[in-house]
């Protein structure tokens, strides 16, 4: 049993996220789950710690809508001092409008692709060697045929599929150059697609979405949770990086999703907008 490593778990009040702490905490686990709801955050923490190992887990709040409060909750996690042997992107959603967060950001691309940017190349320094960073993205990145350059915070021609899928697209490419980064480093970073879920992905969907989300034989969360829980561990899942999987195997994401001047041009552009919100 591993009693040692560290797994951060964002989005881990409910759905993936919540199932994926569990499975891990079975497995002895020290836990760092993140949410934003308080009760939901609480309920979470309460079944973690019933499901866990060892009883390590800590349970902390954040907005991601906020790069400021983003950045506070990882220097909370800093201060915890612990080594991160996994960082699970998993936070996100579709929303039913644009709207706008408090930093200016179109809300979807905010929480589904920036926040995870920002926490994960902040918390770079706490990771090494063998360390492992999922991030859940989904088949949507198909729908989307590239990053819109020009408008990437979705403000001349806003839907929230296409600002969702272009999130999407986003974790894939993101996950590429990262892995271009830091993957001399031992450190592994991979995506993958949970399939079609049963959890609250929908609640803050429009009216459309939530019907289409009705209308799907959905999957229980801990489905998506058990492929999560092998790629923190199994050596199928390990070296190279940069790749995509589903139901513990890799499969091929989309074509544009594979492209590396995207992936390059995605990372610089996210700088760019952390350094106009005086954050990068």
């Amino acid at each position: 049993m591993a009693t040692s490593r560290t797994a951060v778990i964002t989005g881990a009040s409910a759905g993936i996220g919540r199932a994926s702490a569990i499975a891990l905490a079975e497995k002895g686990w020290h836990i760092i789950g993140i949410g934003r709801d308080q009760g939901r955050s609480a309920e979470a923490e309460l079944a973690i710690r019933a499901a866990s190992a060892n009883g390590r887990v800590t349970f902390l709040r954040a907005d991601f809508d906020s790069m400021a409060d983003v950045r506070r909750v990882v220097r909370e996690i800093v201060d915890l001092g612990a080594r991160i042997d996994l960082l699970v992107n998993n936070a996100g959603g579709v929303r039913n409008a644009r709207y706008e967060t408090v930093d200016g950001l179109e809300a979807t691309f905010a929480a589904n692709h920036l926040a995870a940017f920002l926490m994960t190349r902040e918390l770079l320094p706490m990771m090494s060697e063998g360390s492992r960073i999922i991030a859940v993205s989904s088949e949507g990145h198909e729908y989307c045929a590239g990053m819109a350059w020009d408008d990437l915070q979705t403000a001349k021609d806003f839907h929230p599929g296409k600002a969702y899928c272009q999130a999407k697209l986003a974790n894939i490419l993101f996950t590429r150059e990262l892995d271009r980064r830091v993957g001399p480093l031992g450190i592994v970073a991979q995506a993958m697609h949970p399939g079609k879920t049963a959890s609250n992905f929908a609640a803050h969907a429009d009216a459309q979405m939530k019907r289409h989300y009705d209308t799907l034989d959905c999957l229980p969360p801990e489905h998506a949770a058990r492929t999560i829980a092998w790629m923190a561990e199994a050596d199928e899942a390990g070296l190279p990086g940069a790749r995509y999987f589903f139901d513990m195997a890799e499969i091929a994401p989309a074509p544009q999703a594979l492209d590396d001047e995207a992936a390059t041009r995605l990372w610089a552009e996210s700088l760019a907008i952390l350094d106009r919100l005086g954050i990068a």
